[in-house]
């Protein structure tokens, strides 16, 4: 299944930001590859935005160009609006199906 137009262009601009933090630190794609653990080719579809890529491999890239906690904050319970009104409100913490 291809991925929506929103997230393809969500992810190719995050290769765009990782290839640019690689570059503004002087770094060869063959470093940030053996210090990320991945295969330098894995790196350049990272760095090209490529959606089949693994969700750890782009963590584990963040993590050597000294980004910490990347995701620490993605879907973060404290910050999810829609979340806490529906606490406030509340409405069962999990969807069950109508019985018939």
């Amino acid at each position: 299944m291809r991925a929506s137009i929103h997230v393809e262009e969500s992810v190719q601009q995050l290769g765009q930001h990782i290839r640019t933090a690689r570059l503004r630190r002087r770094l060869p794609q063959a470093v940030i590859a053996e210090r990320a653990g991945v295969s330098p080719n894995t790196l350049s579809k990272i760095e090209n935005g490529d959606c089949g890529v693994a969700i750890g491999n782009y963590t584990a890239v963040l993590h050597a160009l000294g980004f910490s906690s990347p995701w620490s904050l993605t879907a973060d319970p404290t910050q999810d609006r829609a979340g806490l009104i529906l606490e406030e409100r509340r409405l069962p913490q999990r969807a069950r199906p109508v019985k018939r």
